[in-house]
């Protein structure tokens, strides 16, 4: 679901504290992750990304 302000354009900012990954978003969102859901997160989210970037330059949209 996409927000109501639209997209957001700026990245979040990761880190490693005390064993832990924390993601600092943008709009005050932060998360804690294990370093283990923070690897399939990152996966995740570069598969994401490669899917959207195709989507924008037309393939595989719906029309």
């Amino acid at each position: 679901m996409i927000s109501p302000q639209g997209p957001e354009g700026q990245p979040g900012v990761a880190s490693a504290e005390q064993g832990l990954v924390l993601l600092d978003g943008p709009s005050g969102v932060a998360v804690s992750m294990t370093p283990e859901a923070a690897v399939a997160t990152g996966h995740s989210l570069l598969a994401a990304a490669e899917e959207a970037a195709i989507q924008q330059g037309g393939e595989g949209h719906p029309s």
